[in-house]
């Protein structure tokens, strides 16, 4: 008989209403024997055979460092969102999905994963930027022109492929590295390359609807039965960054009316952590704003909701609530 499954869990306050939420921080999925979990940094995969289970956390990295707090509800957003976006983008490029098992899970074809994360932009942001403000104008083998902003719109999107590690740091690769190294074949670096920018394509362009840009998306990439297929997640608050179109401007950070990590990665460095070293406990107002964005993300890009009607906070704000106001449990 298979088991119901069942959660190892935290409580915390809940960010939205009066009262406790239990965070899930794994997942026990009993079939006949326990089948020990490959842990992602969010994300829990457990094997069936043929497919898997993807269950996702509530846990949260940034960095490459997986933290200690948990977001309430972030599991179940990104999972939503994901499976969301898959079946709004099947018809673009073939994907991995199966179904929804329930709000945290989807079940999953097993392919061959491709250790390589691409990471497609169509804005300069992030490591590109801090790149190209140091002087570099050839990133990831694309030569870029002297005078852009930060968060400026390049003139066309760019890849731009890291090593993919579920420990550790990535590491930018190129297409003779990926090649050379066996991670890919030439015809199948082609078809990913395509893949990228038709998928680019078409979130960008659902994204835009919902009055969001998404400035660069991080993707992967499995085999399967001869084929290539997208895996793992869409664009969501951890693999892109999403802005809101009505208060975008070049030139300056947009941090303020985002949607996505970036919010989390700037407030860590504002307290002098860059990913080297145990990480700190994150303050309360902090975790509420993530929480927050990872449920926004999920409402404005379905439809659910406009940007505009969002409490979202920016970084100033939510520092002069207390950097040191620790939730504890």
């Amino acid at each position: 008989m298979t088991a119901q499954p069942t959660y190892d869990v935290t409580v915390m306050p809940d960010p939205f209403r009066p009262g406790h939420y239990v965070n899930a921080i794994r997942r026990s999925w009993l079939l006949g024997r326990e089948r020990p979990p490959r842990r992602g940094k969010v994300k829990d995969i457990y094997d069936l055979g043929g497919h898997l289970l993807i269950f996702h956390t509530d846990r949260i990295s940034a960095f490459d460092v997986v933290f200690n707090d948990l977001i309430p509800y972030k599991g179940v957003y990104l999972n939503l969102l994901s499976a969301y976006w898959f079946k709004k983008s099947a018809h673009v490029f073939p994907n991995h999905l199966v179904n929804e098992v329930d709000e945290r899970t989807i079940k999953v074809i097993k392919a061959e994963r491709i250790d390589i994360e691409w990471i497609i932009r169509g804005y300069l942001y992030g490591s590109a930027w801090r790149a190209y403000a140091k002087g570099r104008r050839i990133i990831s083998g694309v030569k870029l022109p002297s005078g852009l902003s930060l968060a400026e719109e390049l003139p066309e999107p760019i890849l731009t492929p890291t090593t993919k590690s579920d420990q550790g740091h990535d590491k930018e690769i190129s297409k003779a590295e990926a090649i050379s190294h066996g991670l890919v074949s030439k015809e199948e670096w082609s078809v990913i390359e395509e893949a990228c920018f038709k998928l680019y394509e078409f979130y960008s362009y659902e994204a835009k609807k919902a009055g969001i840009i998404i400035p660069d998306v991080k993707l992967e990439f499995g085999r399967y039965e001869g084929y290539i297929i997208q895996i793992d997640e869409p664009p969501t608050h951890d693999s892109a960054r999403l802005w809101s179109l009505k208060y975008y401007e070049p030139g300056r950070p947009q941090e303020g009316h985002c949607l996505d990590k970036e919010f989390l990665r700037a407030y860590l460095l504002k307290i002098g952590y860059n990913g080297e070293g145990p990480p700190p406990r994150l303050s309360w107002p902090v975790i509420q704003q993530i929480a927050l964005r990872v449920r926004s993300a999920y409402e404005v890009l379905t439809g659910l909701k406009r940007i505009d009607e969002l409490p979202l906070k920016g970084l100033d704000e939510v520092l002069k609530e207390g950097i040191g106001d620790e939730w504890s449990s």
